[in-house]
């Protein structure tokens, strides 16, 4: 688990707050989304995208370190098994955090956080920048042959023409 930041935790001590994210991260991971209060979104982020990290690796030594933090088997075998199969070819940035309006009873910032599923889509900027890029090494390549040829050719003909 990231070292919590310095000052008042989310919950009264670290281990109620460790036991808590661990909850909501059981939750995510078996609901696919869920709608807690922003803080508590941010402070959940970086233990489920851990939690997929290890899911990816998919050794036994990673399943036990899952184990520790998520207890319930048959959600650490759906992480292990769909949902890391989903993330393989993420590089990472495996959930998203919306904001959403406050809550009515007391005006807390809430979010929703949630597993992004849509496949991995290149950036069109970058295609097309890769695609520029093969376009000018062929031109270059082409300009480069006929200049080498040229010189050779044009150099006997001056020589013919000076005698």
């Amino acid at each position: 688990m990231p070292r919590p930041k310095k000052g008042p935790r989310l919950a009264s001590s670290p281990a109620h707050e460790r036991l808590m994210l661990a909850n909501m991260a059981t939750s995510l991971f078996q609901n696919g989304r869920i709608t807690t209060t922003l803080p508590k979104a941010k402070r959940l982020r970086p233990l489920a995208e851990r939690l997929i990290t290890l899911a990816k690796r998919g050794d036994l030594h990673s399943r036990r370190r899952v184990m520790r933090v998520i207890r319930n088997k048959s959600v650490v075998h759906a992480l292990f098994t769909v949902i890391a199969e989903q993330m393989e070819q993420r590089e990472g940035g495996y959930t998203r955090i919306v904001k959403i309006a406050p809550r009515q009873g007391d005006n807390a910032a809430m979010a929703i956080i949630e597993l992004v599923t849509e496949p991995v889509s290149p950036k069109k900027a970058a295609v097309k920048e890769a695609e520029a890029a093969v376009k000018v090494a062929e031109e270059k390549a082409e300009e480069a042959a006929p200049v080498e040829e040229a010189p050779v050719e044009e150099a006997p003909a001056t020589e013919e023409a000076a005698e």
